[in-house]
């Protein structure tokens, strides 16, 4: 029921926020930001390759559902054996949930055991107001080409509950099997959920 409550409480939320800005089957917005490391990420520097934008929260119950579980980990893992680049991305503003400096990031991700390329700060909200991003989790797709082939949840179990990852269909997975076959995306884009991304006021 408390998991419920909240459901519809983020939805609410999330319904208020502006529509998304990039659209799929168009290209990505292009961007070129910085790293917790120092080093320049951007579309182009990995052309040719599949690219995933994943919107992270650490305080976020539904982000704690696929990181405590290890499910994103598994999945980052497996996106990176498979040659595709994963980008972590944290829009939360200063003195709001989810904000970390670089040490507080580099913190998080030893203890979590993530997989990403690289993980980015954004407390600005410019990378994600240029991709719309809503919610955390937020997934986006890019392909080889540079299209956003898809963009949305991480699967179709929209709760913060660990055991609904058993039976739940993985989008982002989904998309990047396809995209490797050298098929269309099936689920081109679906409803994301989760908390509202932190952004600046």
């Amino acid at each position: 029921m408390f998991t419920r409550m909240i459901c519809g409480i983020l939805f609410l939320t999330v319904s208020a926020m502006p529509a998304l800005a990039a659209e799929t089957g168009k290209p990505a917005p292009a961007f070129f930001v910085k790293d917790i490391a120092g080093k320049e990420q951007s579309l182009a520097k990995y052309k040719g390759k599949i690219i995933v934008l994943e919107w992270n929260n650490p305080g976020c119950p539904f982000v704690k559902k696929h990181y405590q579980s290890g499910n994103m980990q598994a999945l980052q893992h497996d996106a990176l054996s498979k040659h595709v680049i994963w980008l972590t991305i944290n829009s939360g503003a200063e003195g709001k949930q989810g904000f970390m400096d670089a040490a507080q990031a580099k913190t998080y991700i030893a203890d979590m055991k993530t997989h990403q390329t690289a993980y980015i700060l954004d407390p600005k909200g410019t990378l994600g107001t240029l991709y719309g991003a809503k919610t955390t989790p937020h997934m986006f797709v890019v392909d080889a080409q540079g299209i956003l082939a898809y963009a949305g949840a991480i699967d179709d179990k929209p709760t913060a509950d660990q055991e609904d990852i058993k039976t739940a269909h993985n989008y982002v997975r989904a998309a990047i099997d396809e995209l490797i076959a050298g098929k269309p995306v099936t689920t081109a884009q679906s409803r994301a959920y989760g908390c509202s991304v932190k952004y600046q006021d």
